[in-house]
This record gives structure tokens, C-alpha cells and sequence, in this order.
């Protein structure tokens, strides 16, 4: 902390002044106190400053971001944490693999489905991939289930006339 800066934000709250080496000042600053109060409540600021201490330098940051979210987490729901949180969403996937599971079973019975139609009516699908303005129409007047392709623009016009 500099001169005429104010405390960071464990300082403040622990009412003590904050030296120039001050573990929390980096983490903690002064304009968000209750990311701190929160962290003190849950772990106590002596089990945070052992903490830090303990973690490298560089990746002190990310250790009071995963403070700060377990002990936010622990607020909410004080006997499971975030581990209540990861449990809830590995449900979630579980649940969601059953339905993705029951999806891929209905494609794979609509595709059969559709295998044994095209089967029962053969048709010349490449021919209908080359000419997308030919029409299908299907004549039950004898029951023969024959299928006519004609196309849009001239076959059906000289049909009719």
C-alpha cells in the first residue's frame, strides 16, 4: 500500500493498518470488500494468509478465486459447498446423456422406418437428386402403388392437355 492509498479490503475489515508487503492488498482490494468478508467468514483471515503463503506467487490469484467461490458457495449451502454444485451438474449431463440416448434410439427407428418405405416403393434416387422440380405422384387407382415422376414444367402440362 502506498501513501494516501486506503487499506485493502482485509485490512479495513480486520481494522489493522495494512503494511506495503501485505499478503491480501494484491487480492483484496479496497473497492470490493466483500469478496474478503466473505472469504474471512468461511476459512478465518489466518487459515487465508497460510493458504497464500503456501501458493506460488503466480498462481495466488487464481487460489483466491477458488476461495472466493467455495466460500460463496458455502454461504448458499453450508454443508456441501460447491461440491453440491459439481454433484447437481453431473446430474444434469447424466440426465441429459439418457436424453440424448433416447434421441439417437428415434433417428436410428425413423431411418429404418424409412429404409423399409423406400424399399416397398423402389424408386431412382439419383435421378430425383439430379432433378429437384420433378414431382411424385402416387396413383392408388388400381392399387398397384405404381409411382409416376413427371417433370414439373412439361410432363404435367402435356398430361392434362
Amino acid at each position: 500500500m502506498g501513501v494516501g492509498s486506503s487499506p485493502c479490503a482485509s485490512c479495513k475489515l480486520l481494522r489493522r493498518r495494512c503494511a506495503k508487503d501485505c499478503i491480501f492488498a494484491p487480492y483484496f482490494p479496497p473497492e470490493d470488500p466483500l469478496k474478503f468478508a466473505i472469504v474471512h467468514k468461511i476459512f478465518g483471515a489466518s487459515n487465508v494468509s497460510k493458504m497464500l503463503q503456501e501458493v506460488p506467487i503466480d498462481q495466488r490469484a487464481d487460489a483466491v478465486s477458488s476461495m472466493v467461490y467455495e466460500a460463496s458457495a458455502r454461504m448458499q449451502d453450508p454443508v456441501y459447498g460447491c461440491v453440491g454444485t459439481i454433484a447437481f451438474l453431473q446430474n444434469e449431463v447424466s440426465r441429459l446423456e439418457i436424453q440424448l440416448g433416447a434421441a439417437q434410439a428415434e433417428i436410428l427407428t425413423l431411418q429404418m422406418r424409412q429404409q423399409e418405405t423406400s424399399t416397398t416403393f423402389p424408386t431412382t434416387t439419383t435421378q430425383m437428386d439430379q432433378d429437384e422440380q420433378n414431382l411424385m405422384i402416387f396413383s392408388n387407382t388400381d392399387s398397384s402403388n405404381s409411382l409416376h415422376i413427371f417433370r414439373a414444367t412439361e410432363d404435367y402440362y402435356h398430361m392434362w392437355t
